[in-house]
Formats: C-alpha cells, sequence, structure tokens
C-alpha cells in the first residue's frame, strides 16, 4: 500500500514535470537560434574585418615612425582590443608596476567578456540532451499505461512527444556545440593577439620613457 502511494506520488512529479521540461526545450530552441544569429553576425561584423598582421605591428611599433596611438588605431585589430590597448597607451604616466598590473587586469576582463558569451552555447551544449532525455522518459509512463487499456492514439501522442523532445534536445545540443567549438577557436585567437600586441605596446612605452 506504501510502495503503491509513492509510485502514485513519484508518478504525479514526473507529470508535473511534463510542461516545464517542454517550456524549457523551446527555450533552448530559441537560445539556440539567437546564438547561430549572433554567430552569422559576428563573422561580418568582426571576423571579416580583422586584419591584423602581427608581424607588421610589431615594427611599427618597433619603429615607432607614427605616434603610438596612431598606431593601434590603424592596427587592423578589433575594436575591443583597440580599446584596450588605447587605454593602455593613456596611462604614460603611472609607473611600469602600475602598467603590467593595469595590462594584466584588462586582459583579463576580454577573457571573461569571452568567457561568459561562449557560457551561454556551453550550458545548452549540457543541459540539452539532459532535458531531451526527461522529455523522452516523462510522456511514456502514461503511454505505457494507455498501452495496457488498448488506447492506441494515447500511446502513439505519448510516443510521438516522447521522439520529438529527443530530437529537439540533440539539436539544439549540436549547433550551440558547433558555436561553442568554432567561438573558442576565435577567442583563443584574439587573446592570443591581444597579449602580443599589449607586450608590445607595454615595451614601447617603457622605451619612449628611456629616451
Amino acid at each position: 500500500m506504501l510502495a503503491e502511494r509513492l509510485g502514485d506520488g513519484m508518478r504525479a512529479v514526473a507529470n508535473a514535470l511534463n510542461l516545464p521540461v517542454l517550456i524549457v526545450l523551446y527555450v533552448f530552441m530559441a537560445v539556440s537560434a539567437i546564438l547561430l544569429g549572433s554567430l552569422l553576425v559576428e563573422i561580418f561584423t568582426e571576423r571579416l574585418l580583422l586584419k591584423v598582421k602581427l608581424q607588421q605591428l610589431t615594427d611599427r611599433l618597433w619603429k615607432r615612425e607614427e605616434s603610438l596611438d596612431e598606431i593601434i588605431k590603424t592596427s587592423g585589430l578589433l575594436k575591443r582590443q583597440k580599446a584596450v590597448l588605447l587605454d593602455l597607451a593613456q596611462r604614460r604616466e603611472v609607473s611600469p608596476e602600475m602598467r603590467e598590473s593595469l595590462a594584466a587586469r584588462l586582459v583579463a576582463k576580454e577573457q571573461a567578456h569571452y568567457d561568459l558569451i561562449i557560457k551561454f552555447s556551453d550550458v545548452i551544449v549540457r543541459l540539452g540532451p539532459m532535458f531531451g532525455l526527461l522529455g523522452t522518459l516523462i510522456p511514456l509512463g502514461p503511454g505505457i499505461i494507455a498501452l495496457g487499456r488498448g488506447d492506441t492514439l494515447t500511446l502513439s501522442q505519448s510516443m510521438l512527444t516522447a521522439f520529438d523532445t529527443t530530437i529537439i534536445g540533440l539539436i539544439t545540443a549540436a549547433v550551440c556545440f558547433a558555436i561553442t567549438t568554432i567561438r573558442k577557436k576565435w577567442y583563443a585567437g584574439y587573446m592570443a593577439s591581444l597579449d602580443m600586441a599589449t607586450e608590445c605596446v607595454l615595451e614601447a612605452i617603457n622605451r619612449e620613457k628611456t629616451v
């Protein structure tokens, strides 16, 4: 008797979770579409405009035939990277130690910015299959009961919902996995370029101070 009541309670909880799981999967679909759109926008607004050649930038900073600000503005780096370097270049009056600390803080801030962007798609990669599995298993309970009663219509509807939720969970996870992989590669390159450019700017400021 107690076992039956506990089973009924668990069944009621599982059935109550069916709607929230479906809502979460719809949210995952919407977020995946937004992330895919933002990736395409990023391609056309940043990737195609990224024309920096680090060797040339290093040579220009070493020769210093132009002002430091002008070199940074025409470097071909991304807007965010230029903003970091310009902020650093404007702190010429502080001590070298302070500039090093500021550079580390600015680079860490950029890394946190990119990590936050990646986290959105990474969460769906991890949770998409889980909620897809929940959406698969929850309808199977009523479906099995319907099968025992000979209600094939309810059974077919339950099976259809189970298959649909599995597909949605896997598709959203696959899309976000691709987005995460692409962006991790991009952002690793961005940070490597920023690290090198930051070191070059610091060196250029230090040489400027010793002249």
